[in-house]
């Protein structure tokens, strides 16, 4: 099962082919716990390429936006169209039913338009900064941190109590599928490496842990927001909750 949910991760999460992926609850609950791992592996990359860029000579905020847009195709742009999905939703000021249905569709509409611009023109301006103020291993680890806090937002929005909008897509298969002790630990052990691993490179541990911490708790507020107004989550709200927590992430780390 262990291997059977990295696969599903890795197929869900990214491009990178698989082959034939088992698909079933515990396979989906093993998934979601491996995420913030999978983040970590494409924060990686993306580090490497901006790093690799301004070593060329790319100005860091161009470095930035290319960068971002290589962790868009390696994730086939998933979290970006749910953030955006989700924010139309939100802003659609109707009832749950035709707010779901403003999800489903193909559109993006005004709300998902701009939220998509400030939180892209956020996460680059914030990898610039980093560029341009950290050396290499620090901007790279920096990558990982933000994508991995990211994802990790997954195990404890696919814990049990939380149910899923509706009874198909992505939300239906992963919701409630993670033990409440269990997202609990993964929850508390993505803080404790983000402020760990982010204080041992030089980060400092305050700066590190607030990062950590306002990550997990601005997911944690979109999504009770999402549950009250849809009736629980969808494969668009995870995505919502992933670029929420990365972008949180990198601001913090950020600043001075």
């Amino acid at each position: 099962m262990v291997a059977d949910g990295f696969a599903l991760g890795v197929s869900t999460l990214t491009v990178l082919p698989v082959g034939a992926v088992r698909a079933d609850r515990r396979t989906a609950a093993a998934a979601m716990l491996w995420a913030p791992a999978i983040g970590a592996g494409l924060g990686g990359l993306v580090g490497v390429v901006l790093v690799l860029l301004v070593h060329a000579d790319t100005s860091p905020l161009l470095a930035a936006v290319i960068a971002l847009g290589v962790l868009a195709l390696l994730t086939r742009g998933l979290h970006l169209d749910g953030l955006a999905d989700t924010a139309d939703g939100l802003g659609s000021g109707r009832d749950p039913d035709r707010a779901l249905a403003v999800l489903r569709a193909s559109d993006i509409g005004p709300f998902g338009v701009v939220t998509l611009i400030l939180v892209l023109l956020a996460q680059a301006s914030a990898l610039g900064t980093l560029v341009a103020r950290w050396d290499d291993h620090r901007v790279i680890l920096a990558a990982v941190l933000a994508c991995g806090a990211g994802r990790a937002t997954l195990p404890w929005a696919a814990r049990r109590g939380v149910p899923a909008a509706r009874a198909d897509g992505l939300g239906a298969m992963v919701a409630g599928s993670v033990p409440w002790i269990v997202a609990i630990g993964a929850s508390v052990a993505g803080v404790l490496l983000v402020a760990g691993i982010g204080w041992a490179v030089g980060f400092g541990l305050g700066r590190s842990l607030l990062a950590a911490l306002l990550a997990a708790g601005a997911a944690d507020v979109l999504l009770r927001r999402c549950c009250r107004r849809f009736g629980g989550v969808t494969g668009d709200v995870l995505g919502a909750l992933v670029e929420t927590a990365t972008t949180v992430t990198l601001v913090v780390l950020s600043t001075t």
